[in-house]
């Protein structure tokens, strides 16, 4: 939304709660069941927007390619918003249809089937959700006593009713990174790799560049490639990768600027943000370069909180380079992201540390006071 108010861009933020960090910028918004059908196609038709963006997974996917018929343009397409949301269908999609190489999978719909394939493939195992964001519903299982608490973890944290659980083999990477991959209307660019850590599947840090081989880097730029060209569409794709002795393997993908994105707040003339508001406007996207070398790290809620407020911004904000960005989400949850600092450097090094440095210094105070409304 920022990055469509610098160009001009009539924007409306429609979620699922109110005072949204979206609605807090946008020129108009509402607050609707983003998974009810007919409360997304009134605010669609009350609106009439010349783009749709889908910002969050859990949305009536279906009732956007019945809107897409109807002429909408959906970014980056109904179909790929709602196949990238099923893990089983990317993952199928990926290694069957596009045979670039993944880790070990099943998929399970019945306890019998899921402890079938965990015996299969061999703990240490990935249990997730097929349909989820964020990590929920995610768990490591390292011993076949916790396959139990991982079904029924997989369970609650699915975004769907179906039921279904993907068990992954665990990789055992080097390291793990995102490939920012523009599509737009003169063809795909790639974004420099960002390396990142995730906790319990949800990011915590990121920095870019990542460094990989010509070679490594190749070889994932044909994959994103091909994977992108086959959903179709404009806009920022986050497609995940690991790195395992020297081979570079796909992971997962988002049809959205990416979480561990974030860092390019600061290394780039263009943010991934910047990038996909031109892709989705058919806008010019130039060659991609690294600024200065930069690294995110995630602010996250410890307590479910009513009224969050932050403290120790000062401190944050005095420490080399930091800069801080505040979600002004109006409740907190144990685990949710509520902010993110950024910091650069002339070296890659420096970055990660003065990024985490300075959300150790912010903590959050649950007496805030009042919702302050923005003045108009």
């Amino acid at each position: 939304v920022l990055a469509a108010q610098r160009l001009g861009v009539e924007t409306v933020a429609v979620d699922r709660y109110e005072r949204a960090p979206a609605m807090q910028a946008a020129h108009r918004s509402h607050t609707i069941d983003m998974t009810d059908a007919t409360a997304v196609r009134e605010v669609v038709e009350q609106e009439d927007p010349a783009v749709i963006v889908p910002e969050i997974e859990a949305i009536a996917t279906d009732e956007l390619e019945r809107l897409e018929e109807a002429g909408y343009d959906v970014v980056p397409t109904a179909r790929a918003t709602r196949l990238t949301m099923d893990r089983e269908w990317i993952r199928e999609f990926a290694a069957e249809e596009v045979g670039v190489p993944t880790s070990e999978y099943a998929f399970a719909d019945s306890h019998e089937v899921y402890r079938e394939a965990a015996t299969t493939i061999g703990t240490p195992v990935v249990v997730k959700p097929t349909m989820s964001s964020s990590g929920k519903g995610q768990s490591v299982v390292r011993d076949p006593e916790e396959l139990d608490a991982a079904w029924e973890a997989a369970r609650a944290g699915s975004r769907s009713d179906t039921g279904r659980v993907i068990v992954e083999e665990l990789v055992p990477f080097d390291s793990e990174f995102t490939l920012l991959t523009v599509s737009h209307d003169d063809g795909t660019t790639f974004c420099p790799p960002v390396g990142h850590t995730q906790q319990n599947g949800d990011y915590r840090t990121s920095w870019q560049p990542h460094e990989l081989s010509d070679d490594q880097l190749a070889a994932a730029q044909r994959m994103a490639g091909e994977v992108t060209d086959g959903l179709g569409g404009h806009g920022v794709f986050g497609v995940e990768f690991f790195l395992r002795d020297d081979e570079v393997v796909f992971s997962e993908l988002s049809p959205r600027p990416h979480d561990t994105g974030l860092v390019t707040l600061a290394t780039q003339r263009l943010s991934q943000f910047d990038l996909h508001l031109r892709a989705v406007l058919g806008l010019p996207v130039p060659e991609v370069t690294v600024e200065r070398p930069g690294a995110s790290a995630a602010l996250v809620a410890e307590d479910p909180l009513d009224q969050p407020g932050f403290t120790g911004v000062d401190e944050a904000l005095s420490m080399p380079e930091p800069d801080l960005r505040l979600f002004g989400k109006p409740e907190a949850y144990d685990g949710r992201r509520m902010g993110v600092a950024v910091a650069t450097a002339t070296d890659t090094d420096t970055p990660p540390d003065r990024a985490t440095q300075a959300t150790s210094a912010g903590a959050m105070a649950h007496e805030a006071g009042p919702p302050v409304t923005p003045a108009r």
